[in-house]
């Protein structure tokens, strides 16, 4: 991860625990803004599938009125703290960072242990999905429980070898795996165009179905196909302009991935309605497969299956990134330090996670969406918080990039995040009670806590301690002699 034209053996501030006593003897290259655009693409979308239960659960109506809405009150208001956090602390590990210089070491663990939790639940999601698309080619994957997960282990290595190349590679795949999902869904809407009968519209919300049960009902779905906004802050020091390309990235990839959802399920309801198809995991295959023939209906499925990869490598690149940052700050082993000596990534810490996914890549994770968005959407409202505590303590500091409208646009896109998370909440609790609506969620996020003060010892005795250096515009070993966080110098450490 050494920028290109730097000493080879002095390492970065974005890996400062790294062992550094091999010799460098290949140019490393850094992802570019094409390549940050196809990671955030398929960071938060890989294309629309996984929508069909908003139809089949809300309704026509309902459904489109989510992906419409969903974007300007969760993801615009995300995406626009992100740019500001990513461009005003651009260091390798993204928001832990960004928690731990604005509220402390303890909710910046918390912060960055939470994504973990959900990133080990998304990461088996894809490989499980190309499993079950694959199946429509080669019957023996519904038939045998080995196969299966013989197939899905060979996804998981395969690219956990093209991750330890480097996110430049992940970046130039991503570019391509984009193109060729977009291709079926450009293709059902143009010739979709011509046999259009129905109002896509109706009806709004399914017989014996109340408004606020519908609404509630594709939230979390909603919610879940529009988050990860913030994933590829995490490999920042592996960006070559990252306070340029990042918001670059993101208001390119935010109307892409809007439009993507909302035109392509517009132009199929037009085309079959609401009830002539099963609106669940699968419909676009049948409708592309009733708007252009059996071809484009094996071609819909073919790039469901890219779009699974893309999902993996991408997220595989992310989620790898936080055992590495965890462990150059000294919570856990040096060992997931080690970089590559050829490729200059974190493969230690590549072949953990996969390694971890691939014992889990065949559970049955489906239930889990609820949970997962639910812890997620804590530590989204931990980056809001670094945002405001930030804004508030260290107006001083270079923001490239500043949320518009002073603090009423801070206060603004805070809200927003807020009221979506409660209602969602509140709906998963109506509709399931207390227990299963939030309890494990709840176990999830206790986990945080109770795994920094076991692992806090050992961070004491390591005696590393990084902080963003402003003024330098990197990481800064600060070791045993500070203690608390730079904003807050009299508390120990930023815990309650």
């Amino acid at each position: 991860m050494a920028a290109e034209g730097s000493d080879p053996a002095a390492g970065t501030a974005a890996a400062p625990a790294v062992r550094q006593d091999v010799a460098v003897k290949y140019v490393v290259r850094k992802l570019a803004l094409g390549g940050v655009v196809g990671i955030i693409f398929f960071s938060v979308s890989g294309g629309p599938y996984g929508l069909e239960d908003t139809i089949g659960e809300s309704g026509a109506g309902m459904g489109l009125l989510l992906i419409m809405i969903t974007p300007i009150i969760w993801s615009l208001p995300t995406a626009l703290m992100v740019a500001e956090l990513a461009t005003t602390i651009p260091a390798e590990g993204g928001y832990y960072h960004w928690g731990k210089t604005a509220l402390g070491p303890f909710w910046g663990f918390n912060l960055t242990w939470w994504m973990w939790v959900t990133g080990i639940v998304d990461l088996a999601l894809y490989p499980v999905l190309f499993v079950d698309y694959s199946a429509y080619f080669f019957p023996i994957l519904q038939e045998s429980e080995l196969v299966r997960w013989l197939v899905a282990v060979t996804l998981v290595w395969v690219f956990a070898y093209v991750n330890i190349r480097g996110a430049s590679v992940v970046g130039d795949s991503s570019k391509l795996f984009l193109v060729i999902v977009l291709l079926p869904f450009v293709l059902v809407t143009i010739l979709g165009l011509f046999k259009m009968q129905f109002n896509p519209f109706e009806p709004f919300v399914f017989e014996g179905v109340s408004l606020p049960v519908a609404f509630g009902a594709g939230l979390f779905v909603v919610m879940w196909n529009y988050m990860g906004w913030d994933g590829l802050s995490t490999v920042m020091g592996e960006i070559r302009d990252p306070r340029r390309d990042y918001p670059r990235a993101l208001a390119i990839t935010l109307p892409v991935i809007t439009l993507i959802y909302l035109i392509p399920t517009l132009v199929c309801l037009a085309v079959v309605g609401a009830t002539d198809v099963d609106w669940t995991a699968g419909a676009y295959n049948v409708v592309a497969a009733k708007v252009g023939g059996p071809w484009l209906g094996t071609l819909m499925t073919i790039t469901a299956m890219i779009s699974a990869i893309g999902l993996y490598s991408a997220w595989l690149l992310q989620y790898s990134r936080i055992p590495f940052s965890l462990a150059s700050d000294g919570y856990l082993s040096p060992w997931f330090t080690r970089l590559h000596p050829r490729f200059r990534t974190p493969s230690r810490a590549i072949v953990i996670q996969a390694a971890i996914c691939s014992v889990l890549v065949l559970s049955a994770f489906g239930s889990l969406v609820a949970i997962d968005v639910t812890i997620y959407a804590c530590a989204l409202l931990l980056e809001f918080a670094s945002l405001i505590v930030l804004r508030k303590k260290r107006p001083d500091i270079e923001r490239p990039f500043r949320v518009p409208g002073g603090w009423l646009g801070v206060g603004l896109i805070t809200l927003f995040p807020v009221l979506v998370i409660a209602a969602a909440v509140y709906f998963q609790v109506l509709d399931v009670g207390l227990v299963q609506g939030i309890g494990w969620a709840l176990i999830g996020l206790a986990t945080g806590p109770i795994i920094y003060y076991v692992l806090r010892p050992s961070k004491r005795r390591r005696g590393v301690d990084y902080w963003f250096d402003f003024e330098a515009g990197e990481l800064r070993d600060t070791g045993a002699a500070r203690e608390g966080p730079p904003l807050e110098p009299t508390e120990e450490d930023g815990s309650p």
